[in-house]
């Protein structure tokens, strides 16, 4: 359970067609730290777990006297996965129910502390997952990440409407995989478009929130559990999920008094 009066529980929907991750959410949940607020990062993928290892983090939780799980942390950040409940090979093979109930308990059944925010990655798609959270607890707003093709902003815009329909603010979208940039000739390439999500935004009226670009440096910190906003902070990388992360901010009603 999330202990604190007032804790922002923001969903990250992602629908970024071959590429299935933001690069990075450790970077992106560090971001919210850098602020000096407690935060909270659940995986919500229960069939694919990847903050583990983007987080470096191994281990199964410890059970609190109220028996209550108690998240890993790891660079001050709370995190909790079925990643850390089944062997990293083991596949998760359950129904729908069993789903539902898994989320329940990474929700109700944690001993999250105060929390300032709460994040929640969350898997591709409009099912079980996404209603299980949107139902179960007060989401003060979600974020629809894509690449810019065509193929992946089909299926954010549904996830934009679905929040819509469950009365879940979209705080915006974010434009992934925006751009490579050789590192020997500094030549540009779009390789997954130029503006589809701004295209979509547009449409939806909704604002893009920044842009993460396709890089190499992001991938390597991502795969050795070191994001790089830590590991490079000063790098235009590290810049671009700071300047996400106060879009954000910026957008998140006020806490009461």
């Amino acid at each position: 359970m999330v202990s604190h009066a007032w804790c922002r529980a923001l969903c990250a929907g992602l629908y970024p067609g071959a590429p299935r991750r933001l690069q990075g959410w450790g970077s992106a949940a560090f971001s919210f730290r850098s602020s000096t607020k407690a935060v909270g990062l659940l995986d919500a993928d229960v069939y694919g777990p990847s903050i583990p290892k983007m987080m470096n983090l191994k281990g199964n939780p410890e059970l609190s006297p109220k028996n209550l799980m108690r998240p890993l942390k790891n660079y001050g950040i709370a995190c909790m996965s079925m990643g850390f409940l089944v062997e990293e090979t083991t596949p998760v093979v359950w129904r729908g129910l069993m789903v539902m109930s898994a989320i329940e308990k990474l929700l109700r059944q944690v001993d999250w502390g105060q929390l300032d925010y709460l994040v929640i990655d969350m898997p591709p798609g409009t099912g079980d997952v996404q209603l299980s959270i949107s139902q179960n607890i007060p989401v003060t707003g979600a974020v629809i990440v894509s690449t810019p093709q065509d193929i992946a902003l089909l299926d954010a815009r549904k996830g934009a409407e679905m929040f819509r329909k469950v009365h879940v603010p979209v705080l915006g979208l974010i434009q992934n995989m925006s751009v490579f940039q050789c590192p020997k000739c500094k030549h540009e390439t779009h390789i997954f478009g130029a503006d589809g999500v701004r295209d979509l935004a547009k449409t939806l009226g909704l604002d893009v929130l920044g842009d993460i670009p396709l890089h190499v440096n992001i991938r390597e910190t991502c795969d050795t559990g070191q994001p790089i906003v830590i590991s490079q902070p000063q790098s235009d990388m590290a810049k671009a999920y700071l300047r996400i992360t106060t879009e954000i901010v910026n957008r998140l009603p006020t806490p009461p008094a």
